[in-house]
């Protein structure tokens, strides 16, 4: 993947980021559940009477919002740079790493920051440590 540095709009990222924390801050005060995507998922997963709705509700917005952003202005077209096999290696190394560390970047680095808990960000340094040694590894080392 690579990214358009000549494209980059920090006002539309701005926004973004707001929405997401206005989104998290809101499931946290009216509902009193953390938006930590795999947390939400994983309950879908083991359903509790009377808490399938609003996880439903959620990662449907999830799938949705993209979509109904794409009615009215163009959506960029992802480049991936990897194979299949390294798709699929991946997403379970990130599913494997998300139970271990017992939540998901956005559940850490988005909500347990906010909160302020040293788990979390114990978490978040884990993530961004492990992916920049990755990067570093793959494109420095190995040359992929």
């Amino acid at each position: 993947m690579s990214i358009a540095w000549n494209a980059f709009t920090p006002w539309s990222a701005l926004l973004g980021g707001a929405l997401l924390g206005a989104a998290a801050a809101l499931l946290v005060l009216l509902n009193g559940r953390i938006a930590g995507i795999s947390g939400i998922l994983g309950g879908l997963l083991r359903p509790f009477k009377g808490d399938m709705a609003w996880r439903a509700a959620f990662l449907l917005g999830l799938i949705g919002a993209p979509l109904a952003y794409g009615r009215f202005a163009a959506v960029p077209v992802p480049r991936i740079d990897a194979g299949f096999g390294a798709l699929v290696l991946a997403g379970l190394l990130v599913g494997v790493g998300t139970r271990y560390g017992a939540g998901c970047t956005s559940g850490h680095g988005v909500c347990g920051l906010a909160r302020l808990s040293p788990r979390s960000l114990a978490a978040t340094l884990a993530f961004m440590g492990a992916g920049f040694a990755t990067v570093f590894v793959a494109r420095h080392l190995l040359g992929i």
